[in-house]
């Protein structure tokens, strides 16, 4: 019991502080709310491909996944996210979104994007998940990216390398495509309230 009151008394600011205390934090919020909404964040819990496309670097896998037979049948997450368990499945999502967010942020996205390592892995496992009945009985099935870089057996995509999104060089490789459009960061209910009370810049 003395030990929760000491907790408490150290995070507890001074009688003087508590509103500016209280001022900061609410801006704090304010913003991480904000952020949320802009980047539109709860997006990234589901398996939907617009999702991926919240990075506009993605215009052209989007596109040529959307023209591939896999567009029928699996969403980006059924290629690029664990299935094994929950638990890796949204650690893998997490840890892959911090990386993507921040370097879209940033702008430091490549001219031309390469999966990464931990990606491959996924992406094998993946191809031998949905396509085991196809390569059942044959060494196939057990080759891992791991394997491959030590000569022992090669990855699908060595063969299959169009699939399923055809050659994708660049950002400017489909500047055409048909892609959803930006989500809106204003909320439509500011709009609504501008228009109603003919609020703006004058």
């Amino acid at each position: 019991m003395k030990l929760f009151r000491r907790i408490v008394e150290l995070i507890t600011p001074p009688q003087d502080w508590k509103l500016p205390v209280l001022f900061l934090i609410g801006i704090l919020l304010g913003v991480l709310l904000v952020i949320l909404r802009i980047s539109n964040a709860v997006s990234y819990l589901s398996d939907d491909p617009q999702a991926c496309m919240n990075c506009h670097v993605m215009t052209p896998q989007y596109a040529t996944w959307q023209k591939s037979s896999h567009a029928r049948v699996a969403t980006c997450n059924d290629c690029h996210v664990p299935h094994d368990n929950f638990l890796r499945k949204y650690m893998f999502k997490a840890k892959d979104g911090l990386r993507h967010a921040t370097m879209f942020t940033f702008r430091l996205e490549p001219e031309v994007i390469h999966i990464k390592e931990a990606g491959k892995t996924v992406v094998q496992e993946n191809c031998i998940r949905c396509h085991g009945k196809l390569v059942n009985g044959t060494e196939l099935i057990c080759v891992t990216y791991e394997n491959s870089t030590q000569g022992r057996g090669k990855l699908c995509w060595d063969c299959h390398r169009e699939t399923p999104h055809g050659r994708v060089n660049s950002l400017s490789s489909f500047p055409f495509a048909r892609v959803p459009g930006v989500t809106p960061v204003v909320p439509e209910w500011m709009n609504k309230f501008v228009k109603q009370n003919n609020v703006g810049v004058r």
